[in-house]
């Protein structure tokens, strides 16, 4: 079977990358004003090109910046919007171990600034690279998901449907600005897809006074919104999974509650799926796959250190194909090494040894 040429390719990664300690340092110097914007943006950039050498020389064909300069996968990209600021509040919303992280508020009418938002970073990473570079951000749900009504200002807002309305079009406009700048690979990070797996999530939700599966398609119309009318040769692609922060997690459960919508309703190209562990269940949920649309399978951990033996991962990879063909699957991790600029807990060294890991195995399967 043939190797892919374009997005998402047998091989893939979601994104994000173990900060290097030099980066931390400056971060953390920066936000004490005791190193300039500037001098910041040199460390960055030097730790980028590394980062990109890094993936290039495993053999990956999409490239990331390893989101080195966010602080946080979803946070910096969403507070870029007009109308939109950073809370602190966290709406008891927590992982596994216990830890708790911030949201937005949505303040005033949301739309797309002047300058779109990170278009720079993607500019700067594709002057880097050979490959093909991929920009991830966060999904629209992400402004709701965890706050509900109250991450949304009343007053801005006395109508939701009037929010997502705008947010939609801003997203859009945002994506717009990358096409521009000569993005093909563009990946929405949307958890809320697997949130809505767990039954405790959903409780949740049902207690504040949310319809889960009235969200689904909420979220879901919000995301097509985002991707509307972008060109043929832009590759889409969502990734999903249950929490990942410091090797903690926060949801559990298989995608049979979403499965069905999620795969022919949400109109892109690729699904990134965790199957890292129990708590993505098995893969009956992907007979709902319709042809045409790939799943590359999140099977090598990104979490902890340990490497998964080429053979399990071989066995998981046919057991996957009883429900959807082997020529739309690929392999890449179940997520990003460091969805947080804190870092999952595992060495630099040992995350290469995972993404070559994922790119032998696939060239094994797929040739």
């Amino acid at each position: 079977m043939a190797a892919r040429t374009k997005p998402p390719f047998r091989a893939d990664h979601v994104g994000s990358l173990l900060r290097p300690d030099n980066l931390h340092d400056a971060r953390e110097k920066w936000k004490k004003g005791e190193l300039s914007g500037e001098k910041l943006k040199e460390i960055e950039d030097a730790a980028i090109r590394d980062a990109v050498a890094l993936q290039e020389s495993v053999g990956l064909k999409s490239i990331t910046d390893g989101e080195f300069r966010r602080d946080y996968w979803h946070l910096d990209f969403m507070c870029g919007f007009d109308g939109v600021k950073f809370n602190e509040e966290t709406y008891g919303h927590k992982f596994h171990g216990g830890i708790s992280v911030a949201t937005t508020f949505v303040e005033g009418k949301v739309s797309n600034p002047a300058g779109g938002i990170m278009v720079d970073h993607f500019e700067f990473l594709k002057s880097v690279t050979k490959e093909t570079p991929k920009f991830s951000f966060p999904a629209p749900g992400m402004f709701h998901f965890r706050p509900g009504r109250d991450g949304i200002s009343s007053d801005a807002y006395p109508d939701l449907g009037e929010f997502w309305s705008d947010l939609g079009k801003a997203y859009n406009d945002a994506l717009k600005d990358f096409v521009a700048a000569g993005c093909t690979y563009l990946q929405m990070d949307d958890v809320t897809l697997c949130y809505f797996c767990d039954d405790e999530q959903r409780e949740r939700l049902k207690a504040r006074g949310d319809d889960p599966d009235q969200l689904l398609d909420v979220y879901i119309k919000a995301n097509n919104a985002a991707f509307a009318g972008l060109p043929d040769n832009v590759a889409t692609a969502t990734h999903m999974c249950r929490g990942n922060f410091q090797s903690e997690w926060m949801a559990q459960g298989g995608y049979e509650p979403v499965a069905d919508k999620m795969f022919n309703e949400f109109d892109v190209d690729a699904f990134f799926m965790e199957f890292d562990s129990d708590r993505a269940g098995d893969f009956e949920p992907l007979r709902f796959v319709p042809k045409g649309k790939f799943v590359v399978l999140g099977l090598v951990t990104s979490k902890f250190p340990e490497l998964e033996p080429k053979d399990e991962l071989r066995k998981r990879i046919d057991e996957a194909t009883e429900f959807v063909p082997l020529d739309q699957l690929c392999l890449s991790p179940q997520c990003g090494f460091s969805s947080t600029h804190h870092g999952n807990k595992l060495t630099m060294d040992e995350q290469r040894k995972k993404l070559e890991l994922v790119v032998e195995v696939a060239e094994e399967v797929w040739g």
